[in-house]
């Protein structure tokens, strides 16, 4: 099993050991050979950041190929879908068994996220140490 996630990109910012690499995320839709025919097809441009990069031998506009652990992927899915959606639920869950209305107990799921979403936002720069991406040039 492949333990990696790979995007072929082009750098397009360096500064000290960060480097901003703009992606290219193509749907499986987009890389089919009737995709101009289709309105189905979808890319999108991505710029992803890769912080204490080995930048010695990289310059702006050269083509790399940027690679992540799976495992990140799987996690931040987890963060910002499984994770709101179990606290939403359990909220609803409990403010409908207290009040018996169902109104407050949907306002009260919903505005939950606010605060969870409120300390993902501080933790940023801990997920950003976490979630790392490598950098290699394309030969």
């Amino acid at each position: 099993m492949n333990d990696k996630i790979a995007h072929s990109g082009v750098i397009e910012r360096i500064e000290g050991d960060h480097v901003q690499v703009r992606i290219v995320q193509t749907s499986a839709c987009a890389a089919c050979k009737v995709a101009g025919y289709c309105s189905a097809a979808e890319s999108k441009e991505k710029l992803v950041d890769v912080l204490h990069a080995d930048v010695r031998h990289l310059k702006v506009g050269d083509p790399v190929v940027v690679t992540a652990p799976s495992r990140i992927a799987t996690q931040a899915l987890l963060w910002a879908f499984g994770v709101p959606f179990i606290v939403m639920v359990a909220v609803l869950v409990i403010v409908q068994s207290l009040t018996h209305h169902e109104g407050l107990a949907a306002l009260s799921g919903l505005l939950a996220l606010l605060p969870y979403y409120g300390v993902l936002y501080l933790l940023r720069g801990r997920m950003a140490r976490q979630f790392t991406f490598s950098i290699q040039p394309t030969n």
